[in-house]
């Protein structure tokens, strides 16, 4: 592997849900917008909040607070949308595009493999199956997400059953 893509393999979005601040690889991350309107879906699962229109494509919009079950009391405050790109468990193509809301966007932090422990198994705010690790960064920790753990086969189905264009549309 070239050093530049072991270097992309370090690199980390990171974000804050909350007061706790997550990353995901930015392999899997497409672009990130500023918070717009959405298209409510009927019959949704309760952490997906809707649908954008992304130059043309559906892109249905993930709230993490929502999925993970978190209650800070500050709400959702969904200053950023995150497209990312997950694998298709459900018999897709390869890749379904999805946004993710967060509160804030923050920076590219690469992240050295020596630098990354593992969860918790207590005392972390989320199922410890979303997390790639905990990466450390100067004193602070910040939870690296697995990107592709977190919907399930079911969710990509519904996802996709409810977000696709029927063809000759």
């Amino acid at each position: 592997m070239s050093d530049i893509s072991v270097a992309v393999l370090n690199q980390y979005l990171t974000f804050t849900l909350g007061k706790e601040k997550y990353g995901i690889n930015i392999v899997n991350t497409r672009e990130v917008l500023e918070a717009t309107e959405l298209t409510r879906v009927p019959r949704m699962p309760e952490f997906m909040c809707g649908v954008i229109n992304l130059r043309g494509s559906v892109v249905p919009v993930l709230d993490l607070k929502s999925k993970f079950k978190m209650d800070d009391g500050i709400g959702s405050i969904r200053n950023n949308i995150i497209v990312t790109e997950v694998d298709d468990l459900d018999g897709g193509d390869g890749k379904l595009t999805i946004g993710i809301y967060t509160d804030s966007v923050q920076k590219v932090l690469t992240i050295e493999p020596e630098d990354i422990e593992a969860a918790p198994k207590i005392g972390i705010p989320i199922n410890t199956e979303f997390i790639h690790g905990m990466g450390k960064v100067d004193e602070e920790f910040i939870i690296l997400l697995n990107i592709n753990k977190i919907l399930n086969t079911k969710d990509l189905h519904i996802i996709r059953t409810k977000t696709e264009v029927p063809s000759g549309e």
